[in-house]
């Protein structure tokens, strides 16, 4: 009778864990914890961009309506998905435009990869730069509440990845 009880246990919580990791990797929880944060980063340095650029220095300005073009269309490839994930759906495209593109040549996840660390540099360019002190206030919660997400959901499958091994 024990041994069943046990088992029982045993298989009620590898059916939870089974759930925890499907629900990590559900492009809903990818989207809102990666996808729509990076798009926030780079929205905000397009914008910096934007502001350091004007009157003085047109490739600047050029180059900050770009980013934000580049922002915007992945911020809703990020929403798109998200939202066909939730009902239920498979997405016919990738997260990023950047990662589309990888699908020419079958690596859209080497291509994601690229796009991450392009995030991280301008994440890396907007703090050592100085340019994070020009956003507003309104701007700066919005670079505060894309960190946090960013990194406790990072935290949260890191931790669930730990328990995992142990």
């Amino acid at each position: 009778m024990l041994p069943n009880a046990n088992n029982n246990y045993t298989c009620t919580c590898e059916k939870e864990t089974d759930a925890i990791q499907r629900f990590f990797h559900r492009p809903f929880f990818l989207s809102v914890t990666i996808g729509i944060p990076f798009c926030v980063f780079k929205l905000l340095f397009g914008l910096t961009a934007i502001r350091k650029g004007e009157p003085d220095n047109l490739l600047l300005w050029v180059f900050g309506v770009l980013v934000i073009v580049w922002a915007t269309t992945d911020l809703l490839m990020n929403a798109g998905r998200s939202a066909l994930d939730l009902l239920h759906h498979t997405a016919w495209f990738e997260y990023c435009i950047i990662a589309q593109a990888g699908r020419i040549f079958q690596k859209p996840m080497v291509f994601l990869a690229i796009d991450t660390l392009l995030t991280f540099v301008i994440v890396c360019a907007m703090l050592w730069s100085g340019w994070i002190t020009y956003l507003t206030p309104f701007e700066s919660y919005l670079w505060y509440a894309a960190t946090t997400m960013n990194l406790v959901s990072l935290s949260l499958v890191t931790i669930y990845h730990e328990i995992q091994t142990v």
